[in-house]
């Protein structure tokens, strides 16, 4: 692309800033670039965040995964159909979203139904330490196929992050025990190839088709791949969970998956996936001030090194290469 700028390692500080000041058009791709870089890092620890959440509304209302889940996707759908209403923009979801929007909207029920499967036949170690080789899988999935190369150093923090939640569980995957854990492990291997295609289908989705739009319709199609499960199950939802209900629709249901797809658009894979190990710390972090689950040293090293990973991760990111912006494209909110 004419007028790109060439990556520091290459050049002088002082002879890259003549070359921005000297081509304007530069200049303003590079800031633009750069913009978009730093959105999507705060939308994916946002998301991170907001979907460690999840655990803390289960504990508290004591309602069913299914039923959590459910209310989450839906309701999630509810909140962004009234977000685009108030912001003018209900034009977006008036339109064909494409198939794999509303495929990914399956993965994204896929792998929360998957997950809850894995759990009632193995230790909840293993299925989240399954679960969580997903971004890491997207990653290398994304080198070989989508031309996201890996250099040394994002390999390496990925596999500084991996290493850090293996101290979060505190290196125990039990694999005997009185339950089927093979079967488990089977579900909890379909729950992280079900994330693994959410985070690759994001990011291979068309970029004229607005993240709003896919917003809508990821949450709108998982949630209605609950509903046959909610209806058959009849859970019981007295008065006073309805409002934990709403919060789940809002926080680990809209505001995560919104902030997720906007940093899917925005991120390579490497990064994403490297940023998405926040959200057990959360969870674990939430244990702790919320249930009083205390923390061993090791669990402390190991969110450490996740943080440390996440944050070099991201200072690399911002600090490389500046981005190739698509022209043409309707992703900026």
């Amino acid at each position: 692309m004419a007028g790109a700028v060439s990556p520091l390692s290459k050049r002088s500080l002082s002879g890259y800033i003549g070359l921005l000041q000297s081509h304007p058009q530069s200049q303003f791709l590079f800031l633009k670039s750069s913009a978009m870089e730093l959105t999507g890092i705060i939308t994916a620890i946002l998301s991170a965040l907001f979907m460690g959440t999840v655990g803390v509304f289960a504990k508290i209302t004591g309602l069913g995964a299914e039923t959590i889940t459910l209310f989450r996707l839906l309701l999630g759908a509810v909140f962004m159909l009234g977000f685009l209403l108030s912001t003018g923009q209900l034009r977006r979801v008036a339109r064909w979203p494409s198939w794999p929007i509303l495929i990914n909207g399956a993965m994204l029920a896929g792998f929360i139904i998957f997950y809850v499967q894995a759990m009632m036949f193995t230790t909840m170690a293993n299925a989240i330490m399954l679960v969580y080789l997903a971004p890491l899988t997207a990653s290398i999935y994304a080198h070989y196929f989508l031309g996201e190369r890996l250099n040394r150093l994002s390999a390496g923090l990925i596999g500084l992050a991996l290493f850090g939640f293996a101290m979060m569980m505190e290196f125990k995957i039990d694999v005997y025990g009185p339950r089927n854990h093979l079967v488990g492990i089977g579900f909890g291997l379909l729950s992280m190839l079900c994330y693994t295609a959410f985070i690759l289908i994001n990011r291979a989705i068309d970029d004229r088709i607005h993240v709003y739009t896919r917003t809508f319709y990821q949450l709108l199609a998982g949630g209605l791949m609950m509903l046959p499960l909610c209806l058959l199950s009849r859970p019981e939802l007295p008065m006073q969970t309805w409002p934990w209900l709403a919060a789940i629709g809002l926080i680990p249901g809209f505001l995560a998956i919104l902030c997720a797809v906007i940093a899917l658009s925005r991120l390579p894979a490497a990064t994403f996936g490297t940023l998405a190990y926040i959200e057990p710390i959360a969870v674990v972090l939430f244990g702790w001030v919320l249930f009083d689950e205390a923390l061993s040293l090791l669990q402390i090293g190991g969110c450490l090194l996740i943080m440390l990973s996440g944050m070099l991760k991201t200072w690399s990111s911002v600090n490389a290469t500046a981005i190739p912006i698509k022209t043409g494209t309707n992703n900026t909110p």
